[in-house]
């Protein structure tokens, strides 16, 4: 395997490929004295021939030049989310990976928590009834303040959407990954609370979100996104209703599923003895060891690489799940401009 990128993401991807028993030959960072191994840029580390997978984790705008060549040299790929910076390029991504029959995956990962999957098979089974109502956030507070910065505030960087792209393309995924339903058209707005930060004057980008829609079965739904909500650091919530049960998963609180009903609740505790079959390979701990981000990340890693060997995985998120989120976010924001609903 090889990597292209240092930062954070860079080093959870770094450590989910070891466990996973990958061999890491080349890091690429931005400059050569970022990088390690033999390969001092990017383009030499696809073109080298060494190896079989590369993760791109990159600021944004790097992503679809960057995968392109790795799927033209016949490179598999574990590319960042966003998967573009646009819907019309990250559908090419998807395409120009299908037709080369490559291994191209989005790291989706919240899909990886085990009380998701319970989430998702009492959906497919019939628990909740139809489906009536998914609502829910997803709320940070890291660029809350002025001073507060990042090469995601800068639309050359990040693309033009910077809160929904980076979480609220998470939300969404995950929404569509439990209920089985596809969000058809949305009505948005976006606000900018910061208007000026160091180094980005005026911030182009948006800090919140809010956003209405339905779905292609009729579903009605609803989702705020913020990146400025204090006190919140990374609280990705789903409630789905349907008109026998409501199930809300909690992303800050994995362990538990809490599931509702007319005659009373209840909160269902990762136990891989109660869990459902399809729970179950995402449940490696015993009880009462709780499982979280990074359990999933190696999930979802070594899922990916299981497809590589030609094994099938269910729910591993492809490019076609990372340009079906860039097209939603395209409806958003253009939502949000026309101040009209728009499709998706």
């Amino acid at each position: 395997m090889g990597i292209i990128g240092t930062g954070f993401m860079g080093r959870v991807h770094a450590r989910s490929a070891r466990l996973a028993g990958a061999v890491i030959v080349g890091v690429a960072g931005s400059r050569p004295d970022r990088s390690q191994g033999p390969y001092s840029s990017a383009d030499e580390l696809i073109e080298s021939g060494a190896i079989d997978l590369v993760h791109i984790c990159t600021p944004n705008h790097l992503h679809a030049p960057l995968a392109l060549k790795a799927i033209a040299a016949g490179v598999a790929v574990i590319c960042e989310k966003p998967l573009a910076t646009d819907g019309e390029t990250a559908a090419l991504m998807a395409a120009r990976a299908d037709e080369a029959g490559l291994v191209a995956t989005v790291p989706f990962v919240y899909r990886f928590h085990a009380m998701v999957r319970e989430a998702r098979q009492r959906v497919a089974r019939g628990d909740v009834g139809r489906v009536t109502l998914i609502h829910g956030s997803y709320l940070q507070d890291w660029l809350l303040r002025p001073e507060d910065d990042n090469w995601r505030v800068d639309p050359e960087l990040g693309g033009p959407s910077r809160t929904f792209a980076d979480i609220g393309s998470h939300w969404c995924d995950l929404a569509e990954f439990v209920t089985g339903e596809r969000i058809r058209a949305v009505s948005a707005q976006t606000g900018v609370v910061q208007r000026e930060r160091a180094g980005h004057a005026p911030v182009l980008t948006e800090d919140v979100v809010t956003v209405q829609f339905r779905t292609a079965h009729g579903a009605l739904g609803s989702v705020t996104t913020s990146q400025v909500s204090p006190g919140r650091k990374n609280r990705l919530f789903l409630e789905v209703a349907g008109t026998e049960q409501s199930l809300a998963f909690d992303q800050e609180q994995p362990e538990k599923l809490w599931v509702g009903g007319r005659e009373g609740s209840t909160a269902l505790v990762r136990d891989p003895g109660t869990l459902t079959a399809e729970a179950m390979p995402y449940s490696p701990l015993p009880p009462g060891h709780a499982q979280g981000y990074h359990e999933c990340f190696e999930a979802f890693v070594a899922d990916s690489y299981a497809a590589l060997r030609g094994e099938h995985r269910d729910g591993l998120p492809t490019f076609d799940d990372g340009a079906r989120a860039a097209r939603v976010c395209d409806a958003v924001l253009a939502s949000a401009a026309s101040g009209r609903w728009v499709e998706c």
